[in-house]
């Protein structure tokens, strides 16, 4: 059966003037029972190298700031960006480790997730 879902939707970002291809975070579960065992880990990290195989420029997440850092997502990275999540726990990171951080931008998510609550 299924024991952890991971989803990364398509995000329109502005970087710098230019439009950056993004992707963001949400949502990641495992499991309850299986929970602890590195699923969610793996399914993010697998996650992360299929965006990076798709050309995605950079990922954002809105989650856990002391768990989503040992991906490589940065708040200081994302602050760099007008968004209504704005705080310590919106991070972005740029897939390709070597590519420079944008000085200014913008990010927002799909529509329907300002449609949630």
């Amino acid at each position: 059966g299924v024991v952890g879902h991971v989803l990364f939707s398509r995000m329109d970002v502005q970087a710098d003037g230019a439009a950056l291809s993004a992707a963001g975070l949400a949502p990641v579960s495992v499991s309850p029972m299986l929970q602890g065992q590195g699923i969610g880990d793996a399914l993010i990290r697998a996650g992360l190298g299929d965006l990076r195989a798709q050309g995605v420029a950079i990922s954002f997440v809105l989650g856990h700031e002391s768990y989503y850092p040992r991906f490589g997502y940065s708040p200081d990275l994302a602050a760099r960006f007008a968004s209504p999540f704005a705080g310590p726990h919106f991070m972005a990171m740029m897939l390709d480790s070597g590519a420079d951080w944008p000085q200014c931008g913008r990010a927002d998510y799909a529509p329907a997730f300002g449609r949630l609550g």
